[in-house]
């Protein structure tokens, strides 16, 4: 079974957590040569492509300017990488053996890097799928899409051959999606908070939820997909009644 996951917003430059190994990102050229046109807007434009505050666009200038300077400090991704979910799968107190579990399967999608393995050493930045690229007259999606799909299918294919998709529904568009649920077996967890006699989604609940389920699969080594039903969390327990065609539902009915 391969995990797929989102990348978080926010980042880190530094870690004390010791990994067996880092890698290089199989895309770091594709990479490098995102970061160089991120590199040539301004700080306003930055502020505007990013949607973000003046203060936060100054801080990925800066780093779109030392993108490439061999000084700057690249983390393994699953450390570096510092959001909501990440917090709950809390890697800190992963074995050298997890560490390597997780490298074979989980992948976590990146704007800037295309598709990532934990122990992939990577710089921080912040980029949205929908920055038009100026030299290469394409999005952050359009321009990931056709180079992402094979290796994403292959990487699933050598995990088993079943996805549970963790990621946000816009990391879809990373990827040639319809052809992906046509060439393997997509499961999508989904987490629900009832409320007023229905299901609801609550946004912080379901990034700690999608943390705690990949922590889930990965100590556990969770590989067959009906074993992903005896994940419980905090209320959220899986029901049968409103699952169902790869949707796996969880809801917290406290």
């Amino acid at each position: 079974m391969l995990i797929l996951l989102s990348c978080a917003k926010t980042m880190s430059g530094a870690s004390r957590v010791k990994v067996p190994a880092v890698t290089t990102p199989r895309f770091q050229e594709e990479a490098s040569a995102v970061a160089l046109q991120m590199s040539r807007f301004s700080v306003e434009e930055l502020e505007r492509l990013l949607r973000v505050s003046p203060k936060i666009a100054v801080e990925n200038y800066k780093r779109y300017q030392a993108f490439h300077a061999a000084e700057t400090p690249a983390l393994p991704a699953l450390l570096a990488y510092t959001g909501i979910v990440f917090k709950r799968l809390n890697a800190k107190d992963f074995t050298a053996e997890d560490f390597g579990y997780a490298q074979e399967h989980l992948r976590l999608t990146s704007f800037c890097y295309g598709l990532l393995r934990p122990l992939d050493a990577i710089r921080p930045y912040r980029l949205e799928g929908d920055v038009t690229l100026p030299d290469f007259g394409q999005n952050v999606f359009s321009y990931w899409r056709s180079r992402l799909t094979d290796v994403f299918i292959k990487d699933i294919r050598k995990a088993g051959g079943v996805l549970c998709n963790l990621a946000s529904e816009e990391m879809k568009s990373l990827f040639d999606w319809k052809r992906v649920e046509r060439e393997v077996r997509v499961l999508t967890p989904e987490f629900y908070v009832w409320k007023k006699g229905r299901p609801t989604t609550v946004v912080i609940y379901t990034k700690m939820s999608r943390g705690e389920m990949t922590r889930f699969i990965l100590k556990n080594r969770i590989e067959r997909p009906e074993d992903l039903t005896a994940f419980s969390w905090e209320g959220f327990e899986y029901d049968e009644a409103l699952s169902g065609d790869g949707r796996l539902l969880f809801v917290n009915k406290e």
